[in-house]
């Protein structure tokens, strides 16, 4: 099977120009099939605050009222997603920019009201991605660009989690490809040391994500992160990578970042 690289860029990133630049740059030189997801750093929460209304937020997690959803559909599917697409056509990367909706290509749902009420988020499952729709697009030369809107099916948008469709679109997309999923952010990678660069873990197991959380290296919300990403790898994504977005050349030749394997 082709390779095709599915990658998630983080929001420190998109909030600085200059480093979004150079991570376009980059994706744009990175051979083969490739997918990019994207969520919206301090950009909606700005704006938001800027049009009185103020971040709900429950244990990290933003609580997506309706007048939350549309500004982070403005801002999401259209300034962010549609800035980045300028920028990499500007790079001679033919990329498409898609929220969920367009061509029902990720299908989610509201997510279940129990000790909190998230509003309009929406949960993925085993069939939210269009596999043949992203196929064909990847067949007719264009380079995916999705944000974390999708829908139910039913005319209703939702926000979700930019992680989790990352890795629910590499999952899914390993039935016809051979799929690696990376995650870009700011970091190098899982580190020893938060404040130390050189305390890079290059590698983990299954069996060293355990006893490295019991050790306190890996905490907060590298958890859910780790979880998610050996899931992906259980249900046929052959290895995950996070590291900083710079970086990410090196990927093929010198290694990127922390590498996890079954």
């Amino acid at each position: 099977m082709k390779q095709l690289t599915v990658i998630k860029i983080g929001g420190n990133v998109i909030d600085n120009a200059e480093k979004l630049n150079q991570f376009l740059v980059d994706f744009t030189a990175l051979p083969g099939d490739k997918i990019l997801v994207h969520g919206g750093g301090k950009i909606a929460t700005e704006l938001g605050t800027s049009l009185g209304i103020e971040p709900k937020l429950v244990d990290g997690r933003r609580i997506t009222d309706i007048e939350t959803l549309r500004v982070v559909t403005m801002v999401y599917a259209g300034l962010i997603n549609k800035n980045m697409v300028a920028q990499l056509q500007a790079k001679g990367c033919n990329a498409i920019g898609l929220s969920g909706a367009d061509g029902n290509v990720i299908r989610a749902v509201k997510r279940p009201v129990k000790e909190t009420d998230f509003g309009y988020v929406g949960d993925l499952d085993e069939n939210s991605v269009a596999v043949d729709t992203l196929d064909n697009l990847l067949k007719s030369k264009l380079i995916p660009v999705l944000c974390a809107i999708t829908h139910n099916g039913e005319s209703q948008l939702l926000n979700t989690n930019a992680d989790t469709i990352a890795s629910a679109v590499a999952v899914a997309m390993a039935s016809v490809y051979d799929t690696r999923l990376v995650y870009c952010f700011e970091k190098k990678g899982v580190l020893r040391d938060v404040e130390d660069e050189k305390s890079l873990v290059t590698e983990i197991r299954k069996d060293d994500f355990e006893r490295l959380q019991t050790e306190g290296v890996i905490s907060g919300g590298m958890i859910p992160k780790l979880h998610n990403a050996f899931e992906a790898i259980r249900q046929g994504v052959k290895a995950v990578y996070i590291g900083k977005a710079d970086e990410l050349p090196q990927i093929d030749t010198l290694g990127f970042g922390t590498r996890l394997i079954d």
